[in-house]
């Protein structure tokens, strides 16, 4: 008892002293007043800040947050957790003179920011000799320019951790131009425990697995700020006029500055207390027993997974948990073949069949659970085609779910359309592969027993044989109905940029959403374009011939693709620079225009495989009445009363984004 009363009051200061906003949209009649604009910085029409509104060169501004922010107490001396996490676009095509960054800082209450020292002083500090600031300042940098007096020597751009100095604490290099314009998101955190501040970031297009995207340093920010600061983000131009945007600003922290005083509080917290003590040994007695249920239910659960799985007459074969082990060498990293949202696949060697495997391993945390394991072993185990991975086995111990496919020499097709490779694919068997991945698409879809909706074409999902035959792969997320159906409310799963638009809205997967996901990919195939991507290339050889490339960088690969077919460009410009003048016109024509038919925003517009099929093989003439313009998607959610998108928050829900080439 004793025990419960001393947590309840541990608890207590921050029950009564707690601090949280979240800002998704900055509005010019915003009534609370929270954001103070300085310098340059103003509001933009669409809600974000823009911190280099003005048309000049050498630009500051900064906003701060309007109230005092404790972090640490004054009365006890411990300090405060907090968590911040904004969203923020910089404009960073030019790195010799636009940009220098934008900065998240902490800083005594009232601090005077040497607000016009612009460039490389990032408005924070004043041109001393030693790079320091005149009064305490921890500050996280997204730092587009190296400036050579106090900046990394070894990167051109580097994201850092900087404590009171130009000179960062500690860093990583960070590709600027790679994510200029690109919406970034990052979280920064403190742990007043061990006192690390760690910092993440991520892009939503531009999302590259070469690049380190988080940071950490161990600091007392007791020992370096005062118990107050001002929290605000600022960001500075050079010689020309450059951009530096933030979208959204969310914090929650254990202090609050407007505390009650300690009678107040005292008095809160004794009848909180009584109400706290029943709740705790109420919850302490529920957590005892779920966790003895859940460990009763986990061994019943893989005992009825195994049992299921082994009843299917003809199935896979079971293997050990320890032959997998040493088949991929206790699954070494050397033997990764890549890694996504449902875990890692290595690569094995299984001596008791004599043969080198595939071994998808999921991860204890993974969106494909112990449903999506089950239904990928049953679904792929019962159907036979040249143009499917072969399963060969699975496992379901020490809490583990593995499967074991053959393995492809030649990797997924993702790795030879946009990874480091040197060869490339020559139109032959860009070609060949197209039809490979039509002929599986027929059978899942019309001649098997059933229709089966795989629901996650994707590049990462096609992987080769030694002599490049497509095998589809990755069935945790198919379904499979009757024929007689027309779709199949299966909960929003898949990977954006490849998802039909009413799939999208709708949960509703079908043979069309199906078709959309391999049209993308036959964009992918002719351009060697991903789905969803920057357009670096046209910056990049100093083309200026797009008068609306800045909005370009943010259209889809289908969108851009439109454009190309409407302005009558699609053999001079739609079709990979890699092959040169090496391609069949004729065919590459097909699958652009085959592309756009299947990605078509109405799915009653698109074609069946079988029409496509056709139309690859030149049986059959391409649609004449393909618009000029890519329409605008309009659907009818015919299987539901309402129009309401599906929830993404949801056990079923598995949605991962196509800049991740692996897995899900």
């Amino acid at each position: 008892m004793a025990n419960s009363i001393l947590f309840i009051f541990f608890l207590l200061p921050f029950v009564v002293d707690s601090l949280y906003f979240n800002i998704t949209s900055f509005q010019p009649d915003d009534p609370s007043g929270n954001i103070v604009y300085h310098g340059d910085a103003a509001r933009d029409e669409d809600g974000t800040v823009n911190f280099n509104s003005a048309a000049r060169t050498s630009q500051v501004g900064w906003i701060t947050y309007s109230k005092e922010v404790p972090i640490w107490s004054r009365r006890t001396g411990n300090a405060s957790d907090f968590n911040t996490s904004f969203s923020f676009k910089i404009d960073a095509r030019n790195l010799t003179s636009d940009t220098h960054g934008i900065c998240f800082f902490l800083a005594p209450v009232g601090a005077p920011l040497p607000a016009y020292t612009p460039s490389g002083f990032l408005g924070l500090f004043g041109p001393n000799i030693d790079y320091k600031s005149s009064f305490d300042l921890v500050h996280i940098e997204f730092d587009t320019y190296s400036n050579p007096g106090w900046d990394p020597r070894d990167v051109a751009s580097h994201v850092g951790i900087n404590n009171n100095s130009l000179e960062s604490s500690n860093y990583t290099s960070w590709n600027a131009s790679l994510h200029s314009q690109d919406i970034g998101h990052a979280r920064v955190s403190y742990d007043s425990v061990n006192k690390n501040l760690s910092l993440s970031w991520g892009y939503e297009l531009t999302a590259s697995d070469d690049e380190s995207s988080s940071l950490s340093y161990i600091i007392d920010l007791a020992k370096v700020l005062p118990s107050e600061v001002m929290l605000g983000f600022i960001a500075a131009a050079g010689l020309n006029t450059g951009e530096h945007k933030l979208l959204s600003w969310e914090l929650s922290s254990s202090l609050d500055p407007e505390k009650a005083d300690n009678k107040t509080g005292l008095i809160i917290g004794i009848s909180v207390a009584g109400v706290v003590l029943v709740t705790l040994l109420v919850i302490t007695t529920v957590m005892v027993w779920s966790r003895k249920s859940r460990e009763i239910t986990n061994m019943v659960s893989s005992s009825s997974i195994n049992e299921d799985l082994e009843k299917e007459t003809g199935g896979p074969r079971k293997f050990s948990y320890k032959d997998l082990v040493s088949a991929t060498n206790g699954f070494s990293h050397q033997r990764k073949l890549g890694e996504g949202g449902f875990g890692a696949v290595y690569s094995g060697n299984l001596k008791e069949i004599n043969m080198m495997v595939a071994v998808k391993k999921l991860s204890c945390g993974s969106r494909q659970g112990k449903k999506e394991f089950l239904n990928e072993v049953k679904v792929i185990s019962k159907l036979r085609h040249r143009n499917l991975v072969q399963l060969i086995g699975w496992c379901n111990e020490e809490n583990e779910f593995l499967v074991i496919y053959e393995l492809m020499p030649n990797g997924g097709l993702n790795s030879h359309l946009f990874g480091k490779r040197e060869e490339i694919l020559s139109w032959d068997t860009r070609y060949k592969i197209a039809l490979g991945l039509a002929s599986a698409i027929l059978y899942l879809h019309e001649e098997w027993d059933q229709c089966v909706l795989h629901r996650d074409i994707k590049a990462s999902n096609i992987m080769l044989d030694g002599d490049f035959n497509v095998k589809l792969g990755d069935f945790g997320l198919a379904r499979v109905m009757s024929h007689k159906l027309d779709s199949h409310k299966t909960g929003l799963a898949g990977t954006f940029g490849y998802m039909a638009p009413e799939y999208v809205m709708t949960g509703c997967a079908s043979k069309e959403s199906d078709m959309y996901s391999f049209g993308i990919v036959l964009l992918e195939i002719v351009t060697g374009r991903k789905s969803l991507e920057r357009r670096k290339e046209d910056e990049e050889e100093g083309n200026s011939d797009d008068d609306d490339d800045s909005e370009s960088d943010e259209k889809s690969l289908v969108e851009k693709v439109w454009e190309l077919y409407g302005k009558k460009e699609l053999l001079s410009s739609g079709v990979d620079e890699k092959l040169g003048d090496d391609f069949n016109m004729e065919e590459a024509e097909c699958l652009l225009v085959l592309g756009l038919w299947c990605g078509h925003p109405d799915k009653s517009s698109r074609p069946s495989i079988k029409q496509a099929i056709q139309v690859m093989k030149l049986e059959s003439p391409l649609p004449v009445n393909l618009p000029l313009k890519r329409p605008v998607a309009t659907y009818y959610n015919s299987t539901s009363s309402s129009s309401s998108p599906p929830s993404v928050n949801s056990s079923r829900a598995s949605i991962t984004f196509s800049s991740k080439e692996v897995g899900r």
